[in-house]
């Protein structure tokens, strides 16, 4: 019990969109927190693609943030357009969005996402370059931190929003990951004068060419560059095989160059990932004072949902702890119970549409999926 008002110091492991969403929706209610970031600074490495935030989890966690009129100036409506395209080129699916409507699923740039939460929090909110690398509980309570090079701290309430490889869930899950896919990215920068072609084939949007059992797609960013994403199943290969342009292009060969030719303009190398997933319904026995938000509570394949079930599950931990600042485990242990429900069942959707994202009759399967719900936009995480 730690009294009327929270005076608790709370650590948020982890300066992604959950984490930072956590510290904004805590501030606004009188609660501070620091949140502790690997990366050196905001501009340390590319944040990825563009984002659709859903009206019910990213978009609302941003109104409980106060940041719906900034998320608004810089969506973009227009990047809900989605395009699907066999290897022929043919056009299986199109969808066009109200021009200027944000009522679906507006676009936002990942990078411009975070610029905005973390533009939000006061400077010593993100303590950065602090990778944790161990946290051990103490007797009297709370943990005791330890970063990477040594500098170490305690709290009295941690939170682990560390992403998939996450340090805090190993206290509380011994959950294994599972290898789902391979993803390979590239950059094309400066579209619009460098590849004209290329630019108008990818839109204001999504593309996605499907095969079988691989995809080759790719978005618009807010700054004109197109991202390249090749999406294939997971296998023993080397991961390193798919760093050459050469291997790629011969997985894609016999489809149109038109649409090849998204992987020749790549800048620099391919980069290739596994993609992870945790087991769906993984939940762990409530622990005093400590909990996790996001991918590192519930990993999930990236069809949509996991930077949005991770924003919703900071506002829903925010506000259960402003609710109730006298007893912080009884609600981080509410929080739990609802963030286990809630995301067991879009667990289970995001593997279905991996797996049907992927399979030898994909192209078939999602045409009918997107013709059914024409309205739905693309999955994009």
């Amino acid at each position: 019990m730690y009294g009327t008002e929270m005076t608790m110091r709370i650590a948020i492991a982890g300066g992604g969109l959950g984490g930072l969403t956590l510290a904004r929706i805590l501030r606004r209610h009188g609660i501070d927190a620091v949140v502790y970031e690997r990366e050196a600074s905001r501009s340390a490495r590319s944040q990825g693609g563009m984002l659709d935030l859903h009206p019910e989890s990213g978009q609302q966690a941003l109104a409980e943030a106060g940041l719906a009129d900034r998320f608004r100036s810089e969506a973009r409506p227009e990047g809900e357009e989605h395009r699907i395209l066999d290897p022929a080129g043919r056009t299986l699916v199109h969808h066009k969005p109200d021009p200027g409507s944000f009522s679906g699923r507006p676009e936002i740039d990942r990078s411009t996402l975070r610029d905005l939460l973390l533009d939000s929090l006061p400077g010593d909110a993100v303590a950065w370059q602090h990778r944790l690398v161990a946290a051990t509980p103490r007797p009297d309570g709370g943990f005791g931190l330890t970063f990477h090079g040594g500098h170490r701290t305690d709290c009295d309430i941690l939170i682990g929003a560390d992403g998939a490889r996450s340090v805090v869930r190993s206290l509380l899950t011994d959950a294994r990951l599972s290898y789902v896919a391979t993803l390979v990215e590239l950059d094309i920068s400066d579209a619009d004068r460098r590849h004209p072609d290329l630019a108008e084939l990818v839109g204001p949007g999504n593309l996605w060419c499907i095969g079988v059992n691989q995809i080759l797609a790719a978005q618009r960013l807010g700054d004109g560059t197109i991202r390249v994403g090749i999406s294939l199943r997971a296998e023993d290969r080397d991961i390193d095989t798919y760093r050459s342009k050469r291997a790629l292009l011969d997985l894609f060969d016999g489809w149109d160059s038109g649409l090849t030719a998204l992987i020749e303009a790549g800048d620099g190398a391919p980069t290739p990932r596994r993609i992870e997933a945790m087991p769906i319904g993984t939940r762990w026995s409530n622990q005093p004072g400590i909990t996790l938000i996001g991918d590192a509570a519930h990993l999930m394949p990236p069809v949509g949902e996991g930077a949005n079930q991770a924003m919703l599950d900071a506002a829903e931990l925010a506000g259960e702890l402003a609710a109730n600042p006298a007893d912080p485990d009884s609600a981080i242990r509410t929080y739990e119970e609802a963030m286990f429900t809630r995301t067991h069942a879009i667990a289970e959707m995001s593997a279905r549409v991996q797996a049907m994202m992927l399979s030898p009759t994909a192209a078939d399967d999602i045409t009918r999926f997107f013709t059914a719900r024409p309205t739905e936009p693309a999955p994009a995480d």
